[in-house]
């Protein structure tokens, strides 16, 4: 079902405070920026190796990024795993038992067909399946 990290999920304040560190400071460099209205985040995407980092800054102060960083901070928010076919590794997921809180498939940043784990499920993580065609 997986075949490989897809990115890792950061939640931060300031995308830009931020940009600038992992650039200047670790010489990773954004390739692309994007507004998901319906997720109330602005995402920047930065490759490493054949991953990727995706930063992710709340457009709204009830954005599910908001309440992360107002009840957890700053950090790792979710990791996301790649699938081939995202509506076959729902079904999968939901016959062994894993909780979901995407029962179908959602427009993510990239261009991306998303879903995600619930973490009563995950062991605590906010895991995402991601298909990118």
């Amino acid at each position: 079902m997986v075949t490989k990290i897809d990115h890792i999920g950061i939640a931060v304040k300031n995308l830009e405070e931020t940009l600038k560190f992992y650039g200047d400071v670790l010489g990773i460099k954004c390739v692309s920026q994007e507004v998901v209205e319906e997720q109330k985040v602005k995402v920047a995407f930065l490759p490493v190796g054949d991953t990727e980092v995706e930063l992710l800054e709340s457009t709204s102060e009830d954005g599910p990024i908001a309440k992360f960083i107002e009840k957890k901070g700053e950090g790792i928010q979710h990791i996301a795993f790649k699938v081939d076919n995202i509506e076959e590794a729902i079904r999968e997921l939901e016959e062994k038992g894993v909780r979901m809180i995407d029962e179908k498939p959602r427009y993510g940043a990239g261009g991306a067909r998303i879903a995600f784990l619930h973490p009563k499920s995950t062991s605590g993580v906010l895991i995402e399946i991601s298909q990118r065609d």
